[in-house]
């Protein structure tokens, strides 16, 4: 029963990534301008995307027990994150369709993608707290779709704003 659930979650996570990529490559090619519609839709898809993750790697079929410190580290991990994730989004005020100026201040002051590297860390401390093996391998192909999201935000960017390439040798990720 648990390698049946474990199988679903990876089709379900594995979906809701393809589905933010596609929703990244219209919004990217200008065949779809974010709304509240679409606020609602990547909402709950990102909302699916996290949990079936954290899900995936309770169920992973081939797990190392982690020592104490090992799920300390992916404790760590997960609340850095979180915390980046929220200072990140208590300084832009959105999720999506941010129409203003180029946000320099803050933690966007030394971090571009603040949110992304948010997801990074929880991509790799789900596994780590885990002891979840298959779901390590698997955050690697994930993190590359996060970095695919990056650059083509980073493409939008460059263009929407002139001083965006001297912003990006002032910080990193």
């Amino acid at each position: 029963m648990d390698k049946l659930i474990f199988f679903s979650l990876i089709i379900v996570c594995t979906i809701t990534h393809i589905f933010r990529s596609i929703y990244e490559i219209l919004k990217h090619k200008n065949k779809l301008k974010p709304n509240k519609l679409t606020f609602v839709i990547v909402f709950i898809n990102m909302l699916l995307l996290w949990l079936s993750w954290f899900a995936l790697c309770s169920f992973d079929v081939y797990k190392i027990p982690p020592s104490g410190i090992i799920q300390l580290l992916g404790v760590l991990l997960v609340s850095i994150g979180l915390i980046v994730f929220l200072i990140a989004l208590i300084t832009i005020k959105t999720l999506e369709s941010y129409e203003g100026d180029l946000i320099t201040k803050g933690i966007y002051s030394k971090i571009r993608h603040p949110m992304y590297l948010a997801f990074i860390l929880w991509l790799l401390a789900a596994p780590i707290f885990f002891g979840s093996v298959y779901s390590f391998i698997l955050s690697f192909i994930f993190i590359v779709n996060i970095l695919f999201w990056r650059y083509l935000e980073e493409k939008e960017l460059v263009e929407r704003f002139s001083s965006y390439s001297d912003y990006k040798k002032k910080t990193i990720f």
